[in-house]
């Protein structure tokens, strides 16, 4: 049966020149997955420190440590910033350009991580205190996918905000695999967030989120509708396609809020199960009415009148 893998191979071959948009052939290198994910792990060792490859670490160490990553970051997060940036210029800067503007970027995003970490142990702290099954914030830390999906959110979107192509939907989507939390990296998130439970959850790109929020599983933050230029019938990439999320606002599992004109107001709390495509109030809480449940008995079953005490009795 082997004879047949020759002509097998050249007919793949022959799709890639049939089907060139999903090929990559020819061009400049793209950003590694692998290489970008390892840059995440170690992102994770200097913003929570002790909690992951290396324990044991103290004030007297720790400074080693943490140098030694941040001078193998920027070398490695410089060089997959330029491919991305390279890929997406189809090489039409000069490489010199490329590799000046990528250090640049390297260095705006590595400055920015002190300030990430007060904004992160904010979010664990509103994990802590928004959940009364956890008993420290080490438990946080380490079992939360909330946490973890929300911790690469601000790294991606930092990265998002400086015009990095690529990298930051990468990161987002190795995020989205892990927890099952699909938080795009253009979307805007204020401090003290929590997400319990996690999955299904979904924020789209242009949805913005104050402060103090929490939202549990199987929320759905999206587009209403797709808005399309007038003359070419093409997706307006950047219009407001999904909700605000004002201050303090708690969203309960698997509710719906879809819209860019959808605003939900400061102190509001949406139920389980709710869908909304139009704007709710301050301080107002929506749910859907309690449904009845129906008990109808199988036809192949026949139980006497005292089955269910006896029932409750196992029980």
């Amino acid at each position: 049966m082997r004879e047949v893998l020759p002509g097998l191979t050249e007919r793949i071959v022959a799709t890639y020149e049939e089907c060139g948009s999903i090929n990559h052939l020819g061009h400049s290198q793209l950003p590694s997955y692998r290489e970008v994910v390892e840059i995440l792990g170690d992102l994770r060792e200097i913003l929570y420190p002790g909690y992951g490859r290396r324990q044991n670490l103290n004030m007297g160490n720790v400074a080693y440590h943490v140098g030694d990553l941040v001078e193998s970051l920027y070398d490695r997060l410089c060089q997959q910033i330029a491919r991305a940036i390279q890929h997406h210029c189809r090489s039409r800067e000069p490489r010199d350009e490329i590799e000046t503007r990528a250090h640049v970027l390297t260095v705006q995003f590595l400055e920015k991580i002190p300030e990430l970490r007060d904004v992160l142990a904010q979010d664990v702290r509103a994990a802590f205190e928004g959940d009364p099954a956890a008993r420290s914030l080490d438990e946080i830390v380490f079992c939360y996918p909330g946490v973890a999906a929300v911790t690469v959110y601000r790294l991606a979107h930092l990265l998002y905000d400086l015009d990095v192509p690529l990298i930051p939907r990468m990161m987002s989507e190795y995020a989205h695999g892990k927890t099952g939390i699909d938080i795009h990296p253009g979307a805007r998130i204020g401090g003290q967030f929590f997400i319990d439970h996690g999955t299904g959850v979904v924020i789209g790109q242009t949805t913005e989120i104050g402060e103090r929020v929490k939202v549990y599983q199987g929320v759905t933050l999206g587009a209403l509708s797709f808005p399309r230029d007038g003359t070419t019938g093409e997706v307006v990439r950047d219009a407001k396609r999904h909700p605000t999320i004002e201050d303090d606002v708690v969203i309960y599992a698997n509710a719906t809020i879809l819209g860019g004109k959808t605003v939900i107001g400061h102190h509001a709390v949406v139920g389980s199960s709710a869908w909304l495509t139009r704007s709710v109030a301050p301080y107002t809480t929506v749910t859907i009415e309690n449904p009845k449940l129906r008990y109808r008995e199988s036809p192949d079953v026949r139980m006497d009148d005292g089955y269910f005490e006896r029932l409750n009795y196992q029980i």
